[in-house]
């Protein structure tokens, strides 16, 4: 899958370093799977939680941090719509980030 853009990815952890670990190999996987659909990608990783607008939400550090994208299986596409702590994702709408 190309991940679009690794560039908030990295930023996150610049700030929050106890992330940089966790989304490095979140990156390092998801980069390397071809999925096809949701039940491809809860395979690999079975935290993952499915919302509208084909939005995944991944759980960083033991759910310390989160992290929303957008997939575009047919293209092979992930898009970074928000990565931050638990709490500043209980104030976001995760369909609209």
């Amino acid at each position: 899958m190309r991940i679009i853009s690794k560039k908030v990815i990295r930023e996150f952890w610049e700030k929050y370093p106890d992330s940089e670990q966790a989304l490095k190999t979140w990156y390092r996987e998801s980069s390397r799977a071809s999925w096809n659909n949701p039940n491809q990608v809860k395979r690999d990783f079975g935290r993952a939680s499915f919302l509208g607008k084909n939005r995944v939400v991944f759980k960083i550090c033991g759910n310390k941090y989160r992290l929303i994208v957008e997939m575009e299986y047919k293209r092979k596409w992930i898009f970074v719509r928000f990565v931050g702590t638990h709490s500043h994702y209980d104030k976001i709408d995760a369909l609209k980030v």
